[in-house]
């Protein structure tokens, strides 16, 4: 479950969630029956119900990113926004942009190929330049060096480059807040715990220390 609560139908607000929760679930209420066309629960939606100023906000980006009038590429804007959702660790995020390359006909091999497109031999130079760009804003926190910039600027226009650096850091704040706030697919335990010592183990021995008092 999510951890914030989910706004059933009856309590949506009208001007902006009612229609949005209408074009996601038709009649349903998305929380007492969830599901959605590309297969998630859509507690996202319920969840961003509880601030319908957050939730239009938010789908205003959405509106945004899919316009016709943006300059970019969409196959390589999604490429952008695929990796802030591996890199992130979004479940959610990747499993949406793989779904969105796949309806840009991007082949497979390109798509199984993201997690290691560093060796991967199937992306254009452009690609594997937008790749680039795109990890060193999801995982160095926007430090490019200036060789890559001058790269990037060789093959994009500015509006291009504005457009994919704002698209791809807007994806990886929505991977952030879906595995912090437990929606859809990132609706899961963190996988590192401590596995426990066996029974009798001692830590102080097995560090070669001395007891002290």
């Amino acid at each position: 479950m999510p951890r914030l609560r989910q706004v059933p139908r009856a309590e949506a607000e009208r001007e902006t969630v009612l229609p949005l929760y209408g074009m996601l679930f038709g009649d349903r209420d998305p929380v007492a029956e969830p599901g959605t066309a590309t297969g998630t629960p859509g507690d996202w939606w319920t969840v961003f119900a509880n601030s319908p100023a957050t939730l239009k906000h938010a789908a205003q980006g959405f509106a945004y990113y899919r316009s016709p009038e943006r300059r970019l590429d969409p196959v390589l804007r999604e490429l952008g926004q695929t990796w802030a959702g591996w890199a992130t660790g979004s479940r959610f995020v990747f499993s949406q942009h793989c779904k969105s390359l796949r309806g840009l006909a991007v082949s497979e091999e390109k798509i199984e190929a993201i997690p290691t497109w560093q060796t991967a031999d199937v992306f254009s130079p452009k690609e594997r330049l937008v790749l680039a760009y795109a990890d060193r804003l999801v995982c160095h926190a926007g430090r490019v060096p200036d060789a890559l910039f001058a790269q990037v600027k060789a093959e994009f226009s500015d509006e291009e480059i504005l457009e994919l650096t704002y698209i791809t850091c807007l994806y990886q704040m929505h991977a952030v807040m879906s595995r912090a706030l437990r929606t859809e697919f990132d609706d899961r335990d963190d996988p590192v715990t401590e596995v426990p010592a066996p029974e009798g183990f001692d830590a102080l021995d097995f560090l070669g220390g001395e007891r002290r008092g």
